[in-house]
């Protein structure tokens, strides 16, 4: 039997040492597309997911010009893109274990959702686009800093994805840029699966599978630098 939603609620904000006004918007921030446990207004918690994007964005963007004030712009983008991006999200939510306040249907429940890398940095997100609404700025800025900090402190060097040292590669080597292609779309609209093929002149083409095509993108760029390294055709 589940727990009580109040119980569920006081506990996350234990975790997150941070008392809502509105615990509704914590509740929504929680409730899974897939859900049959609606809210009002059939909300879920895509909208606080897409305003939560924002709000880190601005926060990290925020400490970054503090904590580097004489790095480049472009050091300062990389930085920015690895404390972003969805790995550090669902890293950020396991270690909170969010997944386990999460409202999920039976069917997202039983395939793992609570595990999943997407649904977990996405209801992150939607967690800090809450914090947001009902706090303001300060509230949500009072969190990213406590959890995000540290990893942020500890790249030495500004820390490049995938994409980027793909394309910065293939540019030294007088190559055109790499194409990704969208091979295969499958599952629910709430669950999606992107197949997508990076293309690198003189290459066999590698295949980055996600929830999202960016990060199938970013998988297939993976792909190919492990296979460029591993041939020995790879020189930092």
């Amino acid at each position: 039997m589940n727990p009580p939603v109040a119980e569920i609620l006081d506990r996350l904000q234990k975790v997150l040492e941070y008392k809502f006004k509105n615990e509704d918007l914590l509740q929504e921030s929680l409730t899974h597309p897939s859900t049959d446990a609606h809210l009002a207004d059939n909300r879920n918690y895509e909208r606080l997911e897409f305003l939560g994007d924002r709000v880190l964005g601005l926060i990290v963007a925020d400490m970054l010009v503090y904590s580097f004030p004489d790095e480049a712009e472009g050091d300062l983008a990389k930085r920015h893109t690895a404390l972003v991006q969805t790995k550090m999200l669902a890293e950020i939510a396991r270690e909170i274990k969010l997944g386990e306040f999460l409202s999920l249907s039976i069917g997202e429940h039983k395939s793992g959702g609570r595990h999943k890398s997407t649904v977990l940095a996405d209801a992150m997100e939607a967690v800090i686009g809450a914090l947001y609404l009902d706090g303001g700025l300060e509230a949500a800025k009072v969190f990213l800093k406590r959890f995000w900090q540290d990893k942020m402190m500890s790249y030495e060097i500004p820390p490049m994805d995938a994409k980027t040292e793909l394309q910065e590669w293939v540019q030294k080597q007088g190559l055109p840029l790499p194409q990704y292609v969208l091979l295969e779309r499958r599952g629910p609209d709430h669950d999606p699966e992107f197949e997508m093929e990076v293309r690198v002149k003189g290459q066999d083409n590698k295949v980055g599978t996600s929830n999202s095509k960016q990060n199938a993108q970013k998988y297939a760029a993976q792909a190919m630098l492990k296979y460029l390294k591993d041939s020995g055709q790879y020189e930092q």
